[in-house]
């Protein structure tokens, strides 16, 4: 399970690269830049939310040993 959190990670951090360079930094909510800020924003959730399970299932692996 491990190994398939830091792949989805991964995977979002290469997402976030590939639509940074999309961007249109004059425009950022219009046409093609605004589906990549989307995206973005999408991205950098699931990272947050793979960051707070793996956070999660150490503090459960800690109470299990107690």
């Amino acid at each position: 399970m491990k190994f398939f959190i830091y792949t989805i990670i991964a995977l979002a951090v290469v997402l976030i690269g590939y639509n940074i360079s999309i961007l249109d930094f004059n425009n950022l909510l219009d046409g093609e830049s605004g589906k990549a800020s989307a995206a973005i924003l999408a991205s950098t959730c699931v990272i947050v939310l793979m960051a707070i399970l793996l956070m999660s299932r150490t503090i459960a692996k800690k109470q299990k040993q107690e």
